[in-house]
């Protein structure tokens, strides 16, 4: 079975991309098929200064490497080294009405919150179905925000497939109901967007500052607390065992607990669990020349299954047309 799943490089890794992604992802090495990319296109739409593109995109690869991507295990490449994705983009766009795409909430989230409108934002879809396509992706782990987009995927393959003949796997949804939103230390869903995250590689001082400001109800230390409507509770237990967890909670409903206690102990885990990562991230940054190397050899593994396949588009849509013409 083939997996397929991609990451913005929009800015530091934190734990939303981890716990609801990023983990998954590396483990699905020791089991299946992993095809893993930088999605740096769909970056575009949120970070249109090309310096700052390069510098996350750099950041965002050496990153997935060292939480433990193995690149000799899967295949993981850069998005725009790939540029069979934006041509099956264009073929895609041509089989997409404008109710499908004007339906999805993704895109009226963003412009709500101040995100200027413009067709990349609005086709976005479209360019996230491209990537699943091509690879002719069998499951697609994704977080609940992003499970209409793969609905669309799953329409346009169809589509193609009934017009064309069958050419694309029909993808299935993955979503992990405990992982699909880790809260951010506002209690929304945590993105580098909303300015609400706990960043994985950042200093220590840096880490305390993000931990110690997550929001928590007002209520006196003595009183009861309810975990399961606690934002901190729910980002602690990501950390913490079962036989940890159901003390943890005990102690929320018991009272007397105080949440600076609980934040204190959260940096110390977020710190040690970490701290392998660290060091192999510096290792990483020291070989620029080697991290090239990896990158180039992923995207031509990538490369050789998106050619049969963007050949194959090619030629039942008539834009190969044959030496004979």
């Amino acid at each position: 079975m083939r997996v397929l799943s991609g990451i913005q490089p929009s800015g530091s890794f934190h734990l939303g991309n981890y716990f609801a992604m990023m983990r998954k992802m590396i483990e699905y090495q020791e089991q299946q098929e992993l095809f893993a990319f930088i999605a740096n296109l769909h970056a575009m739409t949120s970070l249109p200064q090309g310096a700052h593109l390069a510098a996350n995109t750099r950041e965002a690869v050496v990153g997935f490497l060292a939480l433990g991507l193995d690149p000799e295990r899967s295949v993981f490449w850069v998005q725009s080294d790939l540029p069979e994705v934006t041509e099956l983009t264009w073929v895609l766009s041509n089989l997409t009405g404008m109710g499908l795409l004007e339906r999805c909430h993704s895109y009226k989230d963003k412009v709500a919150r101040g995100i200027q409108a413009n067709h990349g934002l609005f086709s976005y879809p479209i360019l996230m179905a491209a990537d699943i396509l091509l690879f002719q992706s069998d499951r697609v782990p994704v977080g609940q925000d992003q499970k209409q987009h793969l609905e669309v995927a799953r329409d346009l393959a169809v589509k193609f497939n009934l017009a064309f003949g069958q050419t694309f796997v029909v993808p299935e949804a993955e979503i992990d109901e405990e992982v699909a939103v880790i809260p951010g230390i506002d209690g929304q869903k945590m993105s580098k967007s909303y300015g609400n995250t706990i960043e994985i590689f950042c200093d220590r001082g840096t880490l305390r500052k993000q931990v110690m400001s997550i929001v928590t109800d007002a209520s006196s230390v003595e009183a009861p607390k309810d975990p399961e409507r606690c934002n901190l509770f729910s980002i602690s237990s990501l950390f913490l065992s079962r036989e940890e967890k159901d003390s943890l909670a005990s102690q929320y409903r018991a009272g007397g607990l105080k949440y600076s206690s609980v934040k204190k102990d959260l940096v110390e885990r977020i710190w040690k669990y970490f701290a392998p990562y660290r060091e192999r991230r510096e290792e990483l940054l020291r070989d620029p020349e080697g991290l090239r190397r990896t990158m180039a050899l992923g995207a031509d593994k990538a490369r050789a299954v998106a050619l049969r396949t963007i050949q194959d588009v090619r030629l039942k849509t008539g834009t190969q047309y044959g030496a004979g013409f």
